[in-house]
């Protein structure tokens, strides 16, 4: 009876395993944490497994509070709790520098996944990326402003005149800030900014390309428009002047004023062109006199009439 029982034990234990290898679900598999510029996303591969309805996953996590005094418990992540998607935002969740223990499980119907663990994460695991800085000069001032900075993160910012940067300023961004304004430069200097973002004082990113500015000083605003607006004036006020004068200029006035000067002799046209001849060709020449016959006559013939 005893063996009997044994052996009824044994093949029950067996069909107990045999049926979780084959109905159980599958754990999540590939988990892993993705942390840029203190945002960190648990991502996992989607489960792969016949389900007549959607698969949905829950996630969990054990801070150093959880594990030193509380036994060891687990705390579920408020927005990934039967979510179908795979992977779930904890940005606010790992709200301290300490280790993480995070785990996640798939649900299909009523039948549950074993837990699948990722490894202790710490935020201070981030990857900072390089902020996106632009440099305007306003007056004697600068304005340094940051596009897409993440809320979680801030800024520092070194400052110096070209040249000198041994005496280089550091301005610090806080979290949430976006724009710095840097007052009371040196005018007609050109300063040099640069910049990284910072979590505490332990962690940053790689820094900008370094920009440089001319100060213009606080009078640039209108020297420009105004020195443009006078010489138009000036311009419009010459050639106004110019033309009433030739419209209203009198004969003897214009004349005095625009003299018509002699042409050189070298321009004109009565020269006096000598041509050497050889004494043979001078003896060929004769000496025609050219007469007008029948007028001549006809004078002749009144005269001594």
């Amino acid at each position: 009876m005893t063996l009997s029982l044994l052996v009824l034990t044994a093949m029950m234990t067996v069909l107990l395993d045999f049926r979780n290898s084959v109905w159980m679900l599958p754990s999540p598999s590939s988990v892993s944490m993705d942390s840029v510029n203190m945002r960190h996303v648990l991502k996992w591969l989607p489960l792969q497994a016949s389900c007549d309805t959607a698969v949905l996953y829950s996630v969990q996590f054990q801070g150093e509070f959880e594990l030193t005094f509380r036994n060891g418990s687990w705390l579920p992540a408020h927005e990934c709790q039967l979510t179908p998607h795979t992977h779930c935002d904890l940005t606010f969740d790992l709200g301290s520098d300490s280790d993480y223990n995070l785990r996640v499980r798939a649900q299909c119907g009523s039948d549950l996944s074993d837990w699948s663990l990722s490894g202790p994460f710490n935020r201070r695991q981030t990857v900072l990326t390089v902020p996106e800085m632009t440099v305007t000069a306003v007056g004697d001032a600068l304005q340094v402003m940051f596009d897409k900075l993440p809320v979680t993160v801030g800024v520092s910012v070194t400052v110096w005149k070209k040249g000198d940067e041994l005496q280089a300023d550091v301005f610090t961004v806080p979290s949430g800030q976006k724009v710095l304004h840097i007052a009371a430069l040196q005018e007609d200097e050109v300063y040099c900014i640069r910049a990284h973002t910072t979590v505490n004082t332990e962690l940053h990113s790689s820094s900008t390309d370094t920009q440089c500015v001319h100060i213009t000083g606080p009078d640039a605003a209108w020297k420009a428009p105004t020195t443009v607006t006078a010489t138009v004036i000036i311009t419009a006020g010459v050639l106004f002047a110019v033309f009433w004068s030739i419209v209203h200029c009198r004969s003897d006035a214009c004349q005095a004023y625009f003299r018509k000067e002699q042409l050189p002799r070298s321009l004109k046209s009565d020269w006096d062109i000598r041509i050497q001849v050889s004494s043979e060709e001078a003896e060929l020449c004769e000496q025609i006199h050219v007469v007008q016959s029948d007028k001549l006559e006809l004078e002749e013939l009144k005269r001594g009439s």
